[in-house]
């Protein structure tokens, strides 16, 4: 990926959570979180975005000269359900094909802390990846963050909207930390390096 690339516009990284302190901590909002660090990593502060129903951060990552990249952080605030209208409506204002679109989110089906790095694929029942499909098609990178199912018989809503236990909390900021490195590896590097680094 070249200067060249990275001229034609900026990647657009969409953490996607609830908004509200209620639901801060909820295992749900682990893409707020990652894009939340992303932002002090690069020294800026989330704003309302004058075109949609979210907050956002302009600037770049990764390593100073022609090998950093233009990024747009999201954070939709229109609740995980409706998160499709706020990033579309961003992505077409940054005129950003889905290709450099990236969502992190968390998933059920990974074990707790562990990465998966993909491009497309289906929605795996989370809501807010549905939202974005429909609002762009599924042609769009996904950075994966394992929650773990829930235990014995409780109801997949309860757990995701449950914060993370105090054993989670634990090893949360490094893993956290992590998917923000593999979140900068994908947009400076491309898939294949990060997958190889950060996939486990």
């Amino acid at each position: 990926m070249g200067v060249t690339e990275d001229a034609a516009g900026p990647w657009l990284i969409a953490g996607l959570g609830n908004p509200g302190p209620g639901y801060a901590m909820n295992r749900h909002n682990v893409g707020f979180m990652v894009v939340d660090l992303l932002a002090e990593r690069m020294g800026g502060r989330f704003k309302r975005a004058a075109k949609a129903q979210a907050q956002v951060v302009e600037g770049r990552i990764g390593p100073p000269g022609p090998g950093s990249r233009r990024v747009v952080l999201v954070k939709p605030m229109s609740y995980m359900n409706l998160s499709g209208g706020p990033v579309n409506a961003l992505r077409e204002f940054y005129k950003v094909p889905p290709q450099r679109v990236v969502a992190v989110h968390d998933e059920l089906d990974i074990d707790y802390g562990t990465l998966r790095l993909k491009l497309g694929g289906g929605d795996n029942g989370h809501n807010g990846l549905k939202s974005l499909t429909g609002a762009f098609g599924r042609d769009y990178h996904r950075v994966r963050f394992g929650i773990g199912r829930p235990p014995g018989r409780m109801p997949v809503a309860d757990y995701v909207l449950k914060d993370f236990s105090s054993a989670e909390r634990k090893e949360l900021d490094y893993f956290v930390d992590r998917a923000a490195d593999a979140v900068e590896c994908l947009v400076t590097e491309g898939l294949e390096r990060a997958q190889s680094a950060y996939n486990s």
